[in-house]
Order: C-alpha cells, then structure tokens, then sequence
C-alpha cells in the first residue's frame, strides 16, 4: 500500500473525496493534506461540513463515480436497497447531512446495522464520525490507488 502524498492537487483530491468542494480546494492548498484532513474538516464552517458530505453518494442509490460503484458493490436486494432508502431519508432529516461510511468492503445488508446504530447518535457526535469516515474513505482510496 502507498504512503500518504506530502502534496495533492485539487483534482487529485476532488478524485478521493468524491467532488471539488470548499473543503478541497482548502486542502489543496497545505502540506501533507490527507493527514491534515481530519483536522481540517473538523473545523470547517458548518456549511462546509456539509457541503463536503453531500458530496458523497448516498449508499444503496446509484454512485457518482465509477469508484464508488465498485466500492459499494452489486448486492442489490431490493428490500435492502429500499431500506437502505429510507434509512437514508432518516438519517439526512435528522442530522442534515448526508451519511458517509467507509463501506470497507461491507455488504449493503451490513451497512444497515451502521445505518441503525448511528442514528440513534447526537447530532455532534455523528458529525464528527461522518467527518473521520470520508477522510479515512480518501485515505484508502489513495492507498489503494
């Protein structure tokens, strides 16, 4: 596996992190970004925040990249698909932003008893997993690449 880059450009980091948003364009701009990521998204503007997790698929509808699609698989249950849907649904209404997880090579029908358990978080502390899971995405998206 790769080491971590000391240096990214926006378009690089716009590839890991799923679109060229506020918060990409901030961490194309320092030194060792995807280890500054953690930090950095932490203390974005709450508009920020959220923008960079929206830029995210929601899991279970169809990905933004061909990345995603292979990172999120082909196990298409319809009810684990329609579920997943309405989880989905819940978790924005409730927290605002999209739900980020690092699939990890999980199934869908395990990513639901994520889905389940993380809402049932505060709104402080789910912010700030959403945020650790989409760095830790970019990260093993840039290992493995």
């Amino acid at each position: 596996m790769r080491e971590l880059p000391r240096q990214l450009t926006a378009e690089q980091l716009a590839e890991l992190f799923e679109g060229r948003t506020r918060f990409i364009e901030r961490l194309a701009t320092v030194e060792d970004p995807l280890a500054r990521a953690r930090g950095l998204a932490r203390d974005l503007p709450a508009d920020e925040q959220k923008e960079a997790l929206d830029a995210h698929p929601a899991i279970g509808a169809t990905p933004t990249s061909a990345r995603s699609a292979r990172e999120q698989g082909s196990d298409d249950d319809a009810a684990v698909l329609a579920e997943l849907a309405e989880l989905n649904r819940a978790y924005e209404e409730k927290f605002g932003f999209r739900f980020v997880v690092f699939v990890n090579r999980r199934s869908k029908e395990e990513i639901l008893d994520v889905l389940r358990e993380r809402l049932e978080r505060t709104r402080e502390e789910e912010l700030d997993r959403a945020l650790t899971e989409l760095v830790a995405i970019a990260e093993d998206r840039w290992r493995r690449s």
